[in-house]
């Protein structure tokens, strides 16, 4: 027996396939679910979510939301999910190069709290994309 993954998106079902393992990227740090986990609900972070296929690994990036686990079917409800195949590798590296430049420069709260979010949106493409071509 292995996990039933489902992820959604406002707009869509983004994946619905069977998994043997899990890596979530929750807020208080990455959490793994294996087979016969504990039920929970905990809420996710903007990161990637790391999926372990009978092949290989899948690495998706996640923008936020909740995950459910109850009874070896997770479900993912996030703001929006991408996979290495919809994300640009060049406009990634510049973007999480950006951000990161702007987190640096940020001054005041508000700014800090906005350059936080848009780099760690970055970062998380970034990690995608880097992950698939290694």
């Amino acid at each position: 027996m292995s996990l039933q993954v489902c992820i959604m998106t406002p707009d869509q079902i983004f994946w619905d396939d069977q998994a043997e393992e899990i890596i979530l990227p929750t807020n208080t740090g990455q959490m793994g679910v294996l087979e016969n986990h504990a039920p929970l609900i905990t809420a996710l972070d903007i990161g990637v979510m790391l999926i372990r296929t009978k092949k290989d690994w899948v690495s998706l990036a996640l923008m936020g939301g909740f995950a459910l686990v109850k009874q070896n079917q997770i479900t993912v409800l996030v703001n929006e999910a991408e996979s290495s195949e919809t994300i640009e590798a060049d406009q990634a590296q510049n973007a999480f190069t950006t951000a990161k430049d702007q987190l640096d420069q940020a001054q005041g709260q508000k700014q800090k709290v906005e350059a936080n979010f848009i780099f760690k949106r970055a970062r998380a493409r970034y990690q995608v994309v880097k992950k698939s071509t290694t």
